[in-house]
């Protein structure tokens, strides 16, 4: 009855996690869930007091598939603002979250059989969202040798000539690290010799820096001459806490927005027009707050490192950014709770939450056995249950 696609379809991990740890919370247990990628602050009250603004003043109905030039127009400001480059109305795109512009872009860029580079650690859902627009994801693994990020040895060896799209993520999910500039200027003398590749920077986290940026380094701050070959990704569900408003952008070439946009038009139509109002006060308004979640997020950080060197056995990668914990669990290969053996970070992760009530990611799930990722953008006080429960599971291990 299904298609081949539907058939091969495979569910979003940290989705079908949240979803798990939900239906146990529902049978009454007390789970702590550090899976989905969700701020625990509320949407900024700029940002909600417009909404309740548009829909008090009727602002309800369609938009452009494209999105209301008003917003085109402040994330056109914000990125010379960021960026120094010059984007107009017709070089940005506005979508039902930044999810769908990427889905959107990889259908608008990819024939069948063209490939797209990705690096392991990735973000859960790039490899399925590749293979949807019949693309075939080639995944460079960098292990922490590498910073868990992309060199320019491994890029060049993995372009060929069906070599379409580069995809990659600063701050990273899952790790939290960041590409320093000179680890983008040497990416980018590799990419200067293939004028063909299209590069897509997800930038969803880089406002959350922890170094006293602004804003992470980017491919535009070092080479702003590949304006016409990058396509940057944004939107308002991370650092402006509006996941459940489901808006995200892209600034990019003509060609690739218009198709976009259009593909939009056929699919979802336009985003919310009470979410695009948001959107707007967010952008001009909202820095100030951005900067208190920054501090808070800090203090979380390093409570967190300080709780988890009580566990030898767990080994944490300091994030640059984001709100993620890489956990490195390797010691714990071949021990067993209760006649479950733990072969990999699946496994570790399948007795976290089913006996000691932690949903964690599995570093499987984006592509690099031997990890955890967990979400830090919770209190203290679960966070640090939440290693105490990890630590009375470890010491049960045989």
């Amino acid at each position: 009855m299904l298609s081949k696609r539907a058939q091969n379809l495979k569910p979003s991990p940290t989705l079908f996690l949240v979803a798990k740890a939900k239906e146990l919370q529902a049978q009454g247990h007390p789970v702590i869930s550090l899976t989905v990628g969700e701020p625990d602050w509320p949407t900024f009250p700029v940002a909600a007091k417009a909404g309740q603004e548009a829909i008090e003043k009727g602002i309800t109905k369609y938009t452009p598939a494209s999105g209301t030039v008003e917003l085109r127009q402040a994330i056109a400001s914000k990125m010379k603002a960021d960026f120094d480059v010059d984007y107009g109305v017709k070089n940005i795109t506005v979508a039902s979250g930044a999810k769908f512009i990427i889905f959107g872009a990889l259908q608008m860029l990819i024939s069948p059989g063209d490939e797209v580079i990705i690096n392991s650690p990735y973000w859960v859902s790039y490899p399925t969202m590749i293979e949807l627009a019949d693309g075939v994801p080639v995944i460079v693994e960098c292990d922490e040798k590498d910073h868990f990020k992309m060199t320019p040895e491994k890029l060049e060896r993995a372009i060929t000539s069906r070599t379409k799209v580069f995809l990659f993520c600063s701050p990273s999910n899952p790790t939290g690290l960041v590409y320093s500039k000179s680890e983008l200027k040497a990416l980018v003398e590799v990419l200067k010799k293939h004028p063909d590749i299209i590069i897509i920077s997800d930038d969803m986290y880089n406002r959350l820096m922890f170094d006293g940026s602004k804003i992470a380094h980017h491919i535009l701050h070092v080479a702003p001459e590949l304006k016409d070959r990058v396509l940057c990704v944004n939107g308002g569900s991370k650092a402006y806490s509006m996941t459940g408003w489901r808006i995200g952008w892209a600034a990019g070439p003509e060609k690739i927005i218009t198709a976009m946009s259009d593909y939009q038009s056929q699919s979802t139509g336009s985003p919310s027009s009470i979410s695009q109002y948001a959107a707007v006060a967010a952008i001009k308004h909202a820095d100030p707050d951005i900067d208190e979640v920054v501090k808070k997020l800090i203090q979380r950080k390093s409570f967190a490192l300080s709780e988890f060197k009580k566990i030898p056995q767990l080994r944490v990668i300091e994030p640059q950014g984001a709100f993620y914990l890489w956990v490195e669990m390797r010691s714990l290969y071949g021990k067993s709770y209760k006649g479950q053996k733990i072969l990999s970070s699946k496994d570790f992760a399948d007795i976290l939450l089913n006996h000691f009530y932690v949903a964690t990611v599995p570093g499987n799930e984006c592509g690099c056995d031997g990890y955890l990722r967990l979400s830090f953008a919770c209190t203290e006080g679960e966070m640090q249950e939440a290693i105490r429960r990890m630590a009375s599971c470890i010491e049960q291990l045989s």
